[in-house]
């Protein structure tokens, strides 16, 4: 069965309610997982941090390093985070951007999963740090040719094969013209051994139910409670509605989809001797 992560991402803007309201919410919609976005300020933004920041947010950040902190959690959050989750039964991990809050978390949380982003894919120092965790890691490929996957697999495959490597466009949102689905089906003979998934920034839910249909095992999408909300991901993301009907696909998609041999049901024979007027 496909399994849906609902990446929360940094859509919560470094609320802790909203955070939670996102993270009912994919509980409620039936996501296997949520994800989150951490990052160093210092950092990932090192250098910009001084730089103007005129998007009109509601929060009156009015440089770089005042927005990228405000839409920061904090240690103490994520501990709140981690309990809620905990306290609702739905796991939580997160894409960690640099080793300082990879360190700083790996050792307080007991993560199930973790996530090599498609911006971090070329960074060996953190992916061989997440590869020595031996979890499950989804490992996204947005942005990123053949060369500097197989680059990153064949690295991570020294100390984890545990991987799902999800085909990804890094567009938000992404439009049809750009998703490339078939890349599913690329990813699935050039790395016969590995679990195959799509992580999509699209507006709507048919590229991902095609993905289903394609053998995808997991599906990324990223959540909101409102797609008009202050963010970069938001107008990229999936309501509430949108995701329970992902998750309902995903879950009964193996009923639907069989295990292609051809079987003659019962109820087909019954039709076939009312109709086969030849045969009476």
């Amino acid at each position: 069965m496909t399994k849906i992560v609902a990446e929360i991402g940094i859509n919560h803007n470094g609320q802790i309610e909203l955070a939670k309201k996102m993270i009912a919410m994919a509980k409620y919609a039936g996501a296997a997982a949520v994800k989150f976005q951490v990052r160093d300020v210092d950092t990932v933004y090192a250098g910009q941090l001084d730089n103007p920041r005129n998007d009109g947010n509601p929060y009156g950040w009015k440089t770089v390093g005042e927005q990228k902190r405000g839409i920061e959690l904090t240690l103490d959050q994520y501990k709140e985070i981690n309990t809620f989750c905990e306290m609702i039964g739905i796991d939580w991990f997160a894409s960690f951007w640099d080793l300082k809050s990879f360190y700083d978390h790996i050792n307080l949380f007991d993560f199930k999963y973790h996530k090599i982003a498609s911006a971090m894919l070329t960074n060996s120092e953190l992916c061989e740090a997440v590869a020595a965790q031996g979890k499950l890691t989804f490992i996204s490929t947005g942005g990123c040719d053949l060369d500097e996957i197989d680059a990153c697999i064949d690295n991570f495959m020294k100390l984890n094969q545990n991987i799902c490597i999800m085909h990804c466009v890094s567009q938000y949102p992404c439009p049809d013209s750009d998703l490339n689905l078939n890349m599913i089906q690329t990813l699935r003979m050039r790395y016969p051994w590995a679990r195959i998934g799509y992580s999509g920034h699209e507006v709507g839910l048919y590229p991902s139910v095609m993905a289903i249909a394609m053998g995808a095992e997991w599906i990324e999408r990223h959540i909101t409670l409102d797609r008009s909300m202050y963010g970069s991901d938001q107008s990229a993301s999936m309501e509430i509605h949108g995701l329970q009907q992902l998750c309902s696909v995903a879950k009964n998609a193996g009923t639907i989809l069989g295990d292609g041999i051809k079987v003659v049901t019962d109820k087909e024979r019954q039709c076939m001797q009312k109709l086969r007027y030849w045969e009476q």
